[in-house]
């Protein structure tokens, strides 16, 4: 049986790895975000490109619905991380907690759009299809 020090070993390269994907999808969305104001100015001359925008957005959201699930397991492993004499068998847990919480159909689409809605990931999307309309 693991001793409870291997136990927050392992706990510990778990919260690394998912704050390094977390961080990853930070970057991700950034880039995402980027390329939509970059559209915003090629929008001027074709009016179609707001539809792709529109894209991007949901994308971004999906992007941060991922980091959003990845946060939640960060704080678990943190508590874990917290408590004495942690398990071994709640490490490196993140795919079967994800694939055990997930929504289905309508509830993830909801959860896409609850993203999307989100004051740092609907920023600045609003105003570039916005002006991508009017000009």
């Amino acid at each position: 049986m693991i001793q409870a020090s291997a136990a927050a070993g392992l706990l510990q390269a778990e919260w690394l790895a998912l704050q390094a994907h977390h961080e990853q999808y930070e970057r991700a969305a950034l880039g995402v975000k980027l390329l939509a104001v970059a559209l915003c100015g090629l929008a001027f001359a074709n009016r179609w490109l707001w539809v792709l925008m529109l894209v991007l957005w949901l994308q971004e959201a999906i992007f941060k619905t991922f980091q959003a699930r990845l946060g939640a397991r960060l704080l678990q492993v943190e508590s874990l991380l917290r408590e004495a004499h942690a398990r071994p068998a709640q490490a490196m847990q993140l795919h079967s907690e994800w694939l055990a919480a997930r929504p289905r159909g309508a509830a993830i689409l909801g959860e896409y759009a609850r993203s999307a809605l989100r004051p740092t990931v609907a920023f600045p999307y609003p105003l570039l299809v916005l002006l991508a309309l009017l000009f």
